[in-house]
């Protein structure tokens, strides 16, 4: 999964017209809904970072990288530092699981490189923000998501019709302080649902 992630190429930014020109679910949570059929999305919260009709593309927060800590990256990497605070590395999705992005607080911007996603969230994927939160100068709150977790033209709507998920509003506290395990199940309660409710024949919200 790692093999490519010590290359600074990979850490490019998503920032792209094509990406801003028509948002839907920018700043939403997509659940997985028990029974959604794809194992990878299995009791998943995606933060929904660009969708257009184009396509679409977000990154999972509740799924750890097992083995790998944001110490053993920087290693990886060459980039030299300490955090007080390291951010979790988290496994973002099944597309191009060698790319790093960093999902993090309004607070820090990189120029050219950090895109906004709501008044609270925005995303950075180039090296000088892994190096910044290394140094002590990175955002206040951070996630460190590889591979990110994409859809092409209608894929997403299609799911959605086939109550593969839910959808709610991108709570940053979700994103950032509650615990990973415990994700799912808040986002869940958001919308007023008991989790241990829900079917695969559920329906959409």
């Amino acid at each position: 999964m790692l093999e490519n992630v010590n290359s600074a190429a990979h850490f490019e930014t998503m920032t792209d017209n094509t990406l801003e020109e028509l948002p839907f679910l920018d700043g939403k949570f997509l659940i997985a809904m028990p029974g959604m059929g794809d194992p990878r999305f299995d009791r998943s919260v995606v933060f929904m970072c660009a969708h257009t009709p184009e396509g679409a593309m977000g990154l999972m927060i509740n799924r750890p990288v097992a083995d790998l800590s944001f110490e053993d990256l920087m290693e990886q990497l060459d980039i030299q530092g300490h955090a007080d605070t390291p951010p979790d590395v988290l496994f973002g999705g099944p597309v191009e699981n060698g790319r790093g992005f960093v999902l993090h607080s309004a607070d820090y911007e990189s120029e050219d490189s950090t895109m906004a996603i709501s008044d609270d969230v925005a995303m950075t994927a180039t090296m000088d923000v892994l190096r910044d939160i290394a140094d002590g100068k990175g955002p206040v709150k951070r996630l460190l998501c590889l591979g990110y977790s994409g859809w092409g033209p209608g894929q997403l709507e299609a799911e959605i019709q086939r109550n593969g998920w839910l959808i709610c509003d991108g709570d940053p506290t979700i994103i950032f302080d509650v615990p990973v395990a415990e994700k799912w199940v808040a986002a869940t309660r958001t919308l007023g649902i008991d989790p241990s409710m829900l079917s695969s024949e559920g329906g959409r919200a």
